[in-house]
């Protein structure tokens, strides 16, 4: 159970990403350092607490590849659900293609701290350095803002555990 602060900051978060739904594709989400820390901070413990291999019951809505395509994520959870009442296994590839894979990451990461048993996230191919360089995600990190490049490796970091 989360406590106080951090369900106060993580709803925050969570109504700045979903603040662009129904907008036009495109229009990035203004997110801070602080934000980004937040997510990646809360959401270590949760995926290293969970066992390798998943035991998880039907019904469950599997998706893949999403590749940076946060409007199409969005739309995903438009149509099938949102975690609290709708369970989802990612089989990776969240990042790379799109241009907004940072979007895509923190949405995933923020439901992931509010909804641990609700949503799961499998590595990908993508989940890598090795391939984020050659498809953009390493890219879209350096040009973000500054401390992009630590958040890029933190989230190698994340899908190594």
């Amino acid at each position: 159970m989360l406590k106080g602060n951090v369900t106060k900051d993580l709803e925050a978060i969570l109504e700045k990403l979903l603040s662009v739904k129904g907008m036009r594709p495109g229009k990035n989400v203004d997110l801070r350092e602080e934000e980004i820390n937040f997510l990646i901070t809360n959401t270590i413990p949760i995926i290293s607490s969970q066992p390798m291999l998943l035991e998880l019951e039907s019904p469950i809505n599997v998706c893949g590849d999403i590749h940076g395509q946060y409007y199409d994520l969005l739309r995903i959870f438009d149509h099938c659900g949102y975690p609290d009442d709708t369970n989802y296994l990612f089989l990776g590839d969240y990042v790379d293609r799109g241009k907004q894979s940072l979007e895509t990451v923190c949405l995933l990461m923020a439901f992931k701290i509010k909804y641990p048993n609700k949503i799961y996230l499998l590595r990908g191919n993508h989940e890598s350095s090795v391939t984020n360089r050659i498809y953009g995600f390493y890219d879209e990190c350096i040009n973000f803002k500054c401390f992009a490049l630590k958040y890029y490796y933190i989230y190698i970091y994340i899908y190594l555990l």
